[in-house]
């Protein structure tokens, strides 16, 4: 399995903001579901597939996250800029 991560500590009202080259899945996971991702077993995460860049994804809590970019299964490569904010 192919996927880019980012290992992020995101504060209390900060923004995750990634901008892609083309669509792709951007999946926002605790540490239990990202372990669940890396196995090929059910997870849950926060956001989905993005047919637009940039995307804005805000974490329900503060806390340790992975930021995971992928083709869903589809041959080819991605590339992705990361950056956080704070909230406006």
């Amino acid at each position: 399995m192919n996927f880019l991560h980012y290992d992020l500590n995101l504060g209390s009202g900060e923004v995750v903001e990634v901008t892609l080259d083309k669509q792709a899945n951007v999946l926002l996971l605790d540490d239990t579901n990202f372990s669940n991702y890396k196995r090929g077993l059910r997870h849950s995460y926060f956001g989905g597939l993005a047919k637009r860049s940039p995307v804005r994804l805000a974490p329900p809590r503060p806390g340790h996250w992975h930021l995971v970019i992928d083709l869903g299964g589809y041959a080819g490569s991605v590339s992705a800029s990361v950056q956080t904010h704070r909230a406006a």
